[in-house]
């Protein structure tokens, strides 16, 4: 049952060093019988309304250059599940636990630490105040130590996290703080600060104060460098003369923090080869697939330049820069990147500035000339944790051939209102975007808007959004112009009282797009039913009704078969199921069958995994993904 009340604001004192800290998980300095203890912690699963049947307890201390922080985890027995000794795990289905620093008070961003009783660490940026996934982001990496040590009824860890690797305001005398853990053995998932279940464990609504025993000095100037070289041979067996062509390169990042919270990144002739992979996706769809940024340059402050607008409506994609559209195949290529700077960060608690300045190197093959890419935004709270933005995008063309079909310039600028109640009961945004390009005077514009507003047993939201069709974010995500979409969401949530459903309740999600000129191109209609189990195991059932017209032709296969003629439309039904299994197994899997109409035919498919962890050293898995299309003749 939910508590009618949350519990009472907590705080936690972070006193001074007193003896030299041996990180080695074991708490045996003074230090941390003297420091000031952080515990009382709440269940958030199964229940969100009781305190943890297995506590934690947190001490913090600090000298000049790091934050020195200790936790004690108690828990039924020595059995922990580690996926492996991989960093930057996911925290579902293992034993781990994670802090989070606000600290600049803004309860908009935060840092993450995380530590499990292996010692295995992860880190991450909390962007949006936490309201939802996207603003949870493992991809940064950044600069700080932990060990971890394992008793018969509880485990231990002592963190150093250095000054330099955080952003906060000089003379700072308190933080927000939050921590949540999580125990497989007493299939627990607890917080220090109480959260409720309707809202995610990483919600900075809900957050405690770190008090300094003395306000925080200056840091010193903090200056990191990242040089590399790299060299290899290629040979071209196609076209090419059937010698082996060395090719090498040289470059660097730096890192210089101007304050305590503004920095500035630095790169010349960047080598991005040792970013992780993007996941290997099926588009069955008429438009591009988004993949997120990963490069280390781009992450930190990323949603100040890149959460304008909506997901499929972003007037600034770091991605674009990069990468280039050859003209004469409209394939895209990369292109490579001779230097950038990037200024980001907080100057003070109410305002957010970036500054981004990239150039890109002329493809001479390709057609196409250097490009530079600057990029400005700046926000400022309002109220309690809502803000506004501003953003201003340019791309220039450099050394270019007026000649050739691309555009000497392309502009956007954009306003956002971001809405977040103190409790995060009301969520939401409204923007406007209008660009320019070279020929064209002012091109079109985009507006959209979003409100939600979600109590413990139901949910509900409204979405709208308008694209011009002139609109044109050559830099943006925007893969479909001249529409309006209109998305009304809702959900109930019931919470048995005993068995094996910890939670469950029937959704509807509807969308429909229409064509100033055709009138209704699509419209997408779900209906589902979740339900979340006290193994920590979860299913879902869906139905759906398509209806879609084609202002093109379009090949469903994607195999340049035959196309399906313009101006034609389809109404279509579908379903499909997700089942996951509780990852605290050894063996777990997650199964995805579908299957319905598409188009004139009919589509059968499957995707899904199978693991088995090997802890804790590491895991095997086994990722599947099968469509089949039946289409008639001529359509095959």
């Amino acid at each position: 049952m939910q508590a009618q009340t949350l519990s009472p604001n907590k705080s936690i004192r972070v006193i001074p060093l007193v003896d030299a800290i041996e990180l080695d998980g074991r708490l045996t300095e003074v230090t941390w019988n003297q420091a000031a203890t952080a515990d009382s912690f709440w269940q958030y699963f199964p229940v969100d309304s009781v305190q943890a049947d297995y506590q934690t307890e947190i001490w913090m201390a600090y000298d000049d250059k790091n934050l020195y922080v200790a936790v004690r985890c108690y828990a039924p027995g020595r059995n922990y599940v580690t996926p492996s000794l991989r960093r930057d795990y996911r925290a579902g289905g293992n034993d781990n636990i994670s802090l989070m620093f606000d600290t600049f008070n803004d309860k908009t961003n935060a840092f993450l630490f995380g530590i499990n009783p292996y010692g295995v660490r992860r880190e991450a940026l909390i962007s949006g105040g936490g309201g939802t996934l996207n603003g949870f982001s493992t991809s940064w990496d950044n600069r700080w130590d932990g060990e971890a040590y394992i008793e018969d009824d509880y485990w231990t860890a002592e963190l150093v996290i250095p000054f330099k690797t955080l952003r906060f305001k000089d003379g700072s005398k308190v933080w927000r703080f939050n921590c949540y853990r999580f125990d497989t053995q007493s299939n627990e998932r607890t917080t220090w600060v109480q959260i409720p279940r309707n809202q995610w464990i990483f919600n900075l609504a809900f957050m405690g104060d770190m008090i300094w025993q003395e306000p925080l000095a200056k840091t010193s100037t903090n200056v990191s460098l990242i040089p590399y070289i790299s060299g290899g041979m290629d040979q071209d067996f196609a076209e090419g003369d059937g010698q082996m062509n060395p090719f090498w390169g040289v470059g660097g990042d730096a890192k210089i923090g101007i304050t305590s919270g503004l920095n500035l990144d630095l790169t010349v002739n960047p080598d991005f080869s040792q970013v992780e992979v993007d996941r290997q996706q099926t588009n069955l769809s008429r438009f591009e697939l988004f993949f997120p940024e990963r490069r280390q340059f781009f992450l930190e402050n990323a949603d100040l330049f890149g959460d304008f607008g909506f997901g499929r409506m972003n007037p600034f994609f770091s991605r674009r820069i990069g990468v280039a559209q050859d003209t004469s195949t409209g394939q895209n290529i990369q292109n490579a990147i001779p230097f950038g700077l990037r200024l980001s960060g907080k100057p003070n608690q109410n305002w957010r500035v970036g500054l981004l300045n990239m150039q890109a190197a002329a493809i001479d093959e390709g057609g196409l000339p250097g490009y530079n890419y600057t990029v400005a935004a700046v926000q400022r709270q309002l109220f309690s944790r809502s803000n506004i933005g501003l953003i201003a995008v340019n791309k220039q063309a450099f050394r270019a051939d007026t000649s050739e079909s691309y555009n000497l310039h392309n502009r956007v600028l954009g306003l956002d209102y971001n809405l977040a109640s103190a409790d995060n009961r009301w969520v939401g945004k409204v923007f406007y975007h209008h660009s320019q390009t070279e020929g064209n005077g002012f091109d079109g514009g985009q507006h959209g808007a979003f409100l939600e507003y979600s109590v413990r047993n139901w949910r509900a939201s409204w979405r709208h959004q308008w694209v011009d069709e002139d609109f044109n974010a050559e830099v943006g995500f925007v893969p479909r112009t001249g529409f309006i979409r209109i998305n009304p969401a809702a959900r109930a949530f019931f919470f048995p009282q005993k068995g094996p459903v910890n939670r469950h309740g029937p959704g509807v999600d509807y969308g429909q797009i229409w064509d100033p000129e055709i009138g209704v191109t699509d419209v997408r209609a779900e209906l589902f039913w979740d339900v979340e189990f006290t193994n920590n195991s979860s299913a879902r059932a869906t139905v759906n009704y398509d209806y879609i017209y084609l202002f093109d032709a379009f090949d469903p296969t994607g195999l340049d078969s035959v196309q399906l003629a313009q101006d034609t439309d389809y109404r279509f039904w579908s379903t499909q199921l997700s089942f996951r299994t509780d990852r605290r197994r050894k063996l777990s899997m997650r199964l995805n069958p579908r299957a319905g109409q598409y188009f004139n035919g009919f589509r059968y498919g499957v995707n899904g995994s199978l693991d088995y962890r090997f802890q804790p050293y590491g895991a095997l898995a086994i990722n599947f993904n099968y469509d089949y299309i039946d289409l008639p003749e001529p359509f095959l």
